[in-house]
């Protein structure tokens, strides 16, 4: 149990690092909580520092969802009996999400976790049989989304209502789905205002036209 437990621990630390929020300091000196949607994210840290360093953010934030149960994931392989691989997996990822949404570098006020989940449903398709067609069609239904509207936000909200069904579609265990349901949720609740703003109208659109500065 001590190994499940500090695992846990290092898997919310590696979610903690706050990417974005880093890259804005060294870069620009500047918070990024305080520009644009004021999200510790790489939608935002790409409108601050521009398209070369959101991108090096987006990388890095899903590289902590993917260490996490990948790399941490397979050490702790044969280390316990108590609970299933998979289970150990899933609890070590969500653990990474949370410490990327509510982060203890910056009072738990952190990012909306949508590259860090997808980092950790990376690190689970290499671990369960089918769910790389999952996350095949998930990918694809944000970037069909992304294509029309240009709007990270709803494409992000789709994607994470789409898991759960294609998720069921395609049969995966009972596990998996009831953690689609919570990875959903945990987007949903974390767009809230995004949501608020698109029915608004007034959500922005990705530029991809401006340059790094």
């Amino acid at each position: 149990m001590l190994w499940i437990i500090t695992a846990l621990i290092i898997s919310y630390l590696i979610g903690s690092v706050p990417t974005a929020y880093i890259f804005g300091r060294v870069l620009k000196g500047a918070d990024i909580r305080k520009f644009g949607s004021g999200n510790v994210g790489a939608t935002n840290a790409m409108r601050l520092l521009g398209i070369k360093a959101g991108i090096t953010v987006l990388i890095l934030d899903i590289l902590k969802g993917f260490v996490v149960v990948y790399v941490l994931g397979g050490l702790l392989e044969n280390k316990t009996t108590l609970l299933s691989r998979e289970l150990i997996l899933i609890l070590l990822g969500v653990t990474a999400i949370c410490g990327h949404n509510w982060t203890v570098f910056l009072n738990f006020k952190g990012g909306k976790g949508i590259a860090t989940t997808f980092g950790v449903l990376i690190g689970l398709a290499f671990n369960i049989p089918g769910l790389n067609l999952v996350l095949g069609l998930v990918i694809l239904s944000w970037i069909i989304s992304f294509v029309i509207s240009r709007i990270v936000s709803l494409s992000s909200v789709i994607a994470a209502v789409a898991l759960p069904v294609y998720l069921v579609v395609f049969k995966q265990s009972r596990l998996i789905f009831i953690t689609g349901i919570i990875l959903s949720v945990f987007v949903i609740l974390r767009h809230k205002s995004n949501l608020v703003r698109l029915f608004k109208g007034e959500e922005k659109r990705l530029n991809f036209s401006n340059k790094s500065r």
